[in-house]
């Protein structure tokens, strides 16, 4: 077991969290991000849906590496797509926090495979 996928799975779980409270909540920053990416208000739900989702896989990965992997996988790909939305709507300032995530996302990824 890794340590440093333990701290990767706490941090980006607690993170993925917090952006989906922000989505159910409707948070007015949230909100302002999502729509300059031109996220219709009815995709919140799921996408909160999805992000408790992968912070359960991240946590659980912990005991269960195939899981880790592929929750890791799943949240990588969604913050691509987070990422990816965000620059098509031209919103370059928008993509640096998901951008970020994606970041950490990945380094989650890495350090579970390696330390499979």
């Amino acid at each position: 077991m890794s340590v440093a996928y333990i701290v990767l799975a706490i941090l980006l779980s607690v993170m993925l969290l917090g952006s989906a409270q922000g989505k159910l909540t409707k948070n007015e920053k949230v909100v302002q991000g999502l729509s300059a990416a031109n996220v219709p208000q009815s995709w919140y739900p799921p996408l909160a849906v999805i992000e408790i989702i992968g912070a359960a896989g991240l946590i659980i990965g912990i005991f269960f590496s195939p899981l880790g992997v592929a929750a890791a996988v799943g949240v990588t790909l969604y913050f691509v797509g987070a990422v990816i939305a965000h620059l098509r709507a031209g919103d370059t300032k928008g993509a640096s926090a998901p951008a970020m995530i994606l970041l950490i996302a990945v380094a989650a990824l890495v350090v579970r495979v390696l330390s499979l």
